[in-house]
């Protein structure tokens, strides 16, 4: 535990804001494991409305300021790679 005020305070606000961030990563993760699952099962049809589901989920998190829009660009590109390359 610190002993200088400020980071007491900071410590508090620094796990208030983990236990808000928490579900919204998981929430992620889960949306995007779907999406991968999908894909390897062979699914397009289910892979690409799951996709446009992920993608909604990330611009949610970027709104919150959970994930940096870089990030959520990053990860909606990987999910679309791995859509396309079913698709051939």
């Amino acid at each position: 535990m610190p002993n200088i005020k400020s980071s007491v305070r900071s410590v508090k606000t620094d796990a208030e804001r983990r236990a808000r961030n928490f579900p919204v990563r998981s929430a992620i993760k889960t949306a995007t494991r779907k999406v991968v699952e999908s894909v390897e099962t062979g699914n397009a049809d289910e892979a690409k409305n799951l996709l446009t589901k992920t993608i909604s989920v990330i611009d949610k998190a970027v709104a919150k300021g959970v994930i940096h829009k870089n990030a959520a660009a990053r990860k909606k590109s990987r999910l679309a790679r791995k859509i396309n390359s079913l698709a051939k």
